[in-house]
């Protein structure tokens, strides 16, 4: 039997990077998945790449009616949900100096608004005993250059993690987070807000802090989720797991 068979999960921000590779694990794992994503096109593709059966809404997680829709699709084709990966965000990398209220607030309001409303809307619909997943970063616990303000969103990712895990185990659900490094993602590049070139020079300059001298790769990140989404993780929550290459551990 596989690990995860009979159980429904919901993935955001499942039509790429992270999200997607997270969605095939837990997908060969047994669960019945659903993706949302703002881009219909790319959820028809990564819909193709996962399998017929997985359910898609194009949702965006910083609209309140979104994910009304979002968590009335998923009931009425697959009833209580099971695990809750937290995956949609953005990042943009922008000095303190020419950051505008704007940006700050488009990151908060997908990273950090979107993720609490995202989870205090799947409450009703979540099995007690379920597992949710945020998706934070080594970001919230280094300083980081020109990116102050999305790792900030990511230091409310964690600290959500920890104070909605010890209010929600009364109901035996389990809080945890993911932690990626920089992890290779083609579509997260080109939304980075950086040039080619500056996005090379970042890149290099990242590898080299990097302990093990590599980017990551999504599929590396969905085994944890894939873990924490499992009955192996039974006795962890609010917890954090870094898969980040050493660079926020040596």
């Amino acid at each position: 039997m596989k690990r995860l068979e009979g159980k429904v999960a919901v993935v955001t921000g499942g039509n790429s990077g992270i999200g997607l590779a997270s969605a095939k694990r837990l997908h060969e794992e047994g669960a019945r998945v659903t993706i949302s994503g703002r881009n219909s096109k790319t959820l028809a593709a990564a819909k193709a790449a996962i399998g017929n059966d997985v359910l898609t809404v194009a949702a965006d997680v910083g609209k309140a009616a979104d994910l009304d829709k979002l968590y009335a699709a998923v009931s009425q084709e697959f009833g209580k949900i099971d695990i809750l990966f937290v995956n949609a965000g953005i990042y943009k990398f922008v000095p303190l100096a020419a950051t505008t209220e704007d940006l700050f607030d488009e990151l908060f309001d997908t990273n950090a608004k979107g993720a609490y409303f995202t989870i205090k809307k799947a409450l009703p619909y979540l099995n007690d005993g379920a597992s949710i997943i945020l998706n934070t970063s080594v970001a919230d616990e280094k300083g980081l250059v020109n990116g102050s303000v999305y790792a900030a969103t990511k230091a409310a990712l964690r600290s959500f993690t920890r104070s909605i895990a010890a209010e929600l185990v009364s109901r035996t659900i389990r809080v945890n987070a993911v932690s990626p490094g920089p992890i290779y993602t083609p579509a997260g590049f080109e939304r980075s807000g950086l040039s080619p070139e500056e996005m090379e020079a970042f890149a290099k300059s990242i590898v080299n802090q990097v302990p093990m001298k590599r980017f990551g790769q999504p599929e590396e990140i969905a085994g944890a989720v894939a873990f924490l989404a499992s009955s192996d993780a039974s006795f962890i929550t609010g917890a954090e797991i870094p898969v980040d290459g050493g660079l926020g551990q040596i």
